[in-house]
């Protein structure tokens, strides 16, 4: 497959890391670096599985991970006098994920919204300002990470190395952007797992996943979720006079061959 998206344009591996301490529910201060650096590894692997370009500042946090790991499983001596904090080889890896997140709390006091749902456009069709679940319940922006964790779920239920199954006809990310947003017709949401087959294959996991994020990226969908492991659901992006994009995309109109 030779579309890729490079991941520095969209968040970095400090995103990565608070997205996961949240996520795990940990103390910024006391941060479990084995359990983090585990699933940090192991969202690099699905996003490369996904096509995405991980770019080199995230292979060097994950070096930065492993000999913080290393050095925690070292022997303390009791008799060394050197200041606590200086021996806790986390707390550089703390000051830099302290000031990132004053750093994007501010960021996103100044944008008054989420990433995945600032300046974005839609098809003129019906969209409500603000996004409420089929409970009443008000829904959050979901970032790029929470939509790696989705994906990365459905390809550890599908995969299964005993099935090799040819498929002869070849999916393309614009049929899944067409079929997307044939589902978003009437202007209501879709439940993420609404757009997969009953056993998808990972062909369409990974070109799903590309056409959602090209949707993004068109301004033509905003990406919601009831609470942070509640289930995604892809809403049209909010309505506004300059929007011209057709219901049906071709694949002149993205670019692909």
């Amino acid at each position: 497959m030779a579309y890729e998206i490079k991941i520095e344009n969209f968040e970095g591996p400090l995103d990565l890391l608070l997205h996961l301490i949240k996520k795990n529910e940990m103390d910024i201060y006391d941060i479990q670096v084995a359990a983090i650096t585990e699933q940090y590894l192991a969202i690099l692997d699905t996003m490369k599985s996904l096509n995405l370009d991980v770019a080199g500042e995230f292979l060097l946090m994950a070096a930065t991970l492993l000999h913080i790991k290393s050095k925690l499983l070292l022997p303390q001596h009791e008799d060394d006098e050197t200041d606590e904090e200086e021996l806790d080889p986390r707390a550089e890896l703390v000051r830099r994920l302290l000031e990132y997140q004053k750093y994007k709390d501010a960021g996103e006091s100044l944008s008054a919204m989420p990433y995945l749902n600032r300046d974005v456009f839609a098809r003129k069709f019906q969209s409500p300002e603000l996004v409420v679940g089929q409970d009443g319940e008000e829904m959050v922006a979901v970032g790029l990470f929470e939509l790696v964790d989705a994906f990365q779920r459905l390809l550890k239920e599908t995969s299964d190395p005993f099935i090799h199954e040819i498929n002869i006809e070849r999916l393309t990310v614009t049929e899944r952007i067409n079929h997307i947003l044939s589902l978003m017709e009437k202007g209501d949401g879709v439940a993420f797992l609404e757009i997969f087959d009953d056993k998808p294959e990972r062909e369409m996991i990974v070109v799903t996943f590309l056409a959602m994020l090209e949707l993004v990226k068109l301004r033509m969908i905003r990406l919601m979720q009831n609470s942070r492991c509640g289930s995604i659901w892809i809403h049209p992006a909010v309505v506004e006079e300059e929007t011209t994009a057709s219901l049906e995309l071709g694949d002149d109109t993205l670019g692909y061959e």
